[in-house]
C-alpha cells in the first residue's frame, strides 16, 4: 500500500506520489495498489484500494475528451464507466487509452449535478509500461463565473474554475511497470467535496516510443449517498461467483464470459473440487516461507487450446471445457491450479542467480499431481506399448507425469517436494536427482523405461497375473 497526505508529511511505500502542495484541502489522501504481472485478478482486488464496482455515481455520467484522441484500436471512452473490466493483462478493447505518439490528455465526467464525492479510484492494467497511471484530478461544481468546462491544454486550470484534488504517479523506479495499479483518492474526514464535475489530465508513462498511454480499465466517482455497492465483472458478463478453499486461506473467483451452458457444471462439478484441492495441493507443495496465493480466478470463455495460467490467473477455453465436461474438464482445471500454487515466478524475483526451471517438469509436476492424486482412477498417464518407443523422461505433461511417479515408488518418495521446493527457490540443477536417490537423472530415465517395457510385456503374456 502507499499512502500520500497533502501537506500532511505521510508518504509510505514504494511508489513516489507527488502530490501538489498548493491543494486547498490539506487531508485529501491518495492510496495505491499494484498487483504485479503475477498476481493479477480479473476482479482487481487489492490489499487497500476498493475493488471497482458498477453502480457508482460515475457510472451515470458522461465521460468526454476534451484534450487528446483516443486510440482506434481502445474500447472507447465508454469502457471507463461501463463495469465491465478486462480479462486480460492486455485486452485493448476492454480499456481506454490515447493515441500513439500523444501525450496523453483531458477527460472531463459530468456527473450532470451537484453530488457530494466520497472517493475518486482509478484502474488499469497491462504487462509493460502501459500499466502505471499518471495524472492530475480536479474537480468543480461549475458554478463559478471563471468556469470553463472545456479548458485548452496548457491553461491554469484553477484559474479556469477548477480545484486541483491531488497529482498521481504509480511509476515505481528500477521496478517492472507491468500488471494492475489501483488509485484511490479520498479525505480523511469526510466527502471530497460538492462537484458536478470530475476533470482527469493524464500523461503518459514514458516517452521511449510510440506506446506509453496507459490502458485505463475503470473509473469510479463514489458519491456520498450511493447505494450498496456491485462489483464490477470481466468482461460483458455479470456470470461470476467466489467461494474460498476447503481451509479458508484462498478466495477462488470463477468468472464465465460467453460459456452458456456451463454454468451449473462451474458451480456444482469445477468450483467444489478447486475449494477442496487448493489445500491438499498446497500442502504437497510446501517449502520454507512460502505461503500460497490467498486469491485465484478463473476465466471460462471461448478461445484456443485448453487452458493456460498467468500468476493467480488461469484462462480456460469453453468450448473445449464443453466437449470434455464429463471427460477431462475438470482434471485440467485441476493442473492449472497446480501452476497457481507452484508459483516458480518467485524464484527469478527473489534470487537474481535463479535458474532456469525445465518446462517439461514444470508441466509434468501439474500432470502428477492430476493423474496420480486427484484422478488416479482415469489412469491417464498410463503408457501404451504404442507410446512406449517415443516415451522419455523429459517428455513433459503426462510421459513425465509417469516417470515421477515411477522416481517416487521406487527410489524417493519425498522427490515431487523437494523438486518443487527447489524450483520456486531458483535453485533446481540435475544435481538435485542424484543427490537425492544416487542416480542421475538420465540413470533413472534409462531404468524407468526399462521397467515400463517390462511391466508391458508382462500385462500381455497370456496368464500373467499384471
Amino acid at each position: 500500500m502507499k499512502e500520500s497526505r497533502i501537506g500532511g508529511g505521510l508518504l509510505a511505500g514504494l511508489v513516489l506520489l507527488v502530490v501538489s502542495a498548493g491543494v486547498s484541502s490539506a487531508d485529501v489522501q491518495v492510496t495505491t495498489d499494484h498487483n504485479d504481472n503475477d498476481h493479477a485478478n480479473v476482479a482487481f482486488k487489492f490489499e487497500h484500494v476498493p475493488a471497482p464496482v458498477k453502480n457508482d455515481a460515475g457510472a451515470a455520467a458522461k465521460f468526454t475528451i476534451i484534450d487528446g484522441e483516443a486510440d482506434s484500436g481502445s474500447g472507447g471512452i465508454s469502457r471507463l464507466n461501463d463495469g465491465n473490466l478486462p480479462t486480460e493483462e492486455d485486452d485493448p478493447s476492454d480499456n481506454f487509452f490515447f493515441a500513439p505518439g500523444t501525450d496523453g490528455g483531458m477527460i472531463v465526467a459530468d456527473l450532470k449535478s451537484v453530488l457530494e464525492v466520497k472517493q475518486v479510484n482509478t484502474y488499469s492494467w497491462h504487462p509493460n509500461t502501459r500499466g502505471p497511471q499518471v495524472y492530475q484530478l480536479y474537480a468543480s461544481d461549475g458554478t463559478g463565473e471563471k468556469f470553463d468546462p472545456q479548458p485548452a491544454k496548457g491553461k491554469d486550470l484553477t484559474a479556469c474554475g477548477w480545484k486541483l484534488l491531488a497529482k498521481v504517479d504509480t511509476r515505481e523506479e528500477g521496478k517492472s511497470p507491468g500488471g494492475q495499479y489501483g488509485v484511490s483518492i479520498s479525505d480523511r474526514n469526510g466527502p471530497l467535496g460538492k462537484f458536478r464535475y470530475v476533470l482527469f489530465a493524464i500523461s503518459r508513462t514514458e516517452d521511449d516510443d510510440d506506446f506509453g498511454n496507459t490502458f485505463y480499465s475503470e473509473i469510479d466517482i463514489v458519491g456520498k449517498d450511493d447505494p450498496a455497492p456491485v462489483s464490477a465483472a470481466a468482461g460483458n458478463s455479470t456470470n461470476s461467483f467466489q467461494l474460498r478453499s476447503a481451509d479458508g486461506e484462498c478466495e477462488i473467483t470463477i468468472e464465465l464470459v460467453g460459456a452458456d451452458g456451463l454454468q451449473d457444471w462451474a458451480k456444482e462439478k469445477l468450483a467444489p473440487a478447486l475449494a477442496e484441492w487448493y489445500p491438499k495441493i498446497a500442502a504437497m507443495l510446501p517449502s520454507d516461507g512460502y505461503k500460497p496465493p490467498t486469491h485465484m480466478t478463473v476465466i471460462i470463455k471461448p478461445g484456443r487450446g485448453v487452458a493456460a495460467t498467468g500468476g493467480t490467473r488461469i484462462t480456460a477455453n469453453a468450448s473445449w471445457l464443453k466437449a470434455e465436461i464429463d471427460r477431462q474438464a475438470v482434471g485440467s482445471l485441476i493442473h492449472e491450479e497446480v501452476h497457481v500454487i507452484q508459483q516458480y515466478g518467485r524464484g527469478r524475483r527473489n534470487n537474481p542467480d535463479a535458474t532456469q526451471n525445465p518446462g517439461w517438469l514444470v508441466e509434468g509436476i501439474a500432470d502428477y499431481i492430476r493423474f496420480y492424486k486427484f484422478e488416479p482412477q482415469s489412469h491417464g498417464a498410463e503408457i501404451s506399448r504404442r507410446g512406449l518407443e517415443r516415451a522419455r523422461y523429459d517428455g513433459s505433461y503426462r510421459v513425465t507425469a509417469n516417470f515421477l511417479n515411477w522416481v517416487t515408488e521406487n527410489h524417493d518418495q519425498e522427490i515431487v517436494r523437494k523438486l518443487n521446493a527447489a524450483m520456486r527457490e531458483g535453485k533446481y540443477t540435475e544435481e538435485i536427482w542424484k543427490k537425492e536417490t544416487g542416480k542421475t537423472l538420465q540413470d533413472l530415465g534409462t531404468e524407468w523405461k526399462a521397467a515400463l517395457e517390462k511391466k508391458l510385456e508382462t500385462a500381455r503374456t497370456p496368464g500373467s497375473s499384471s
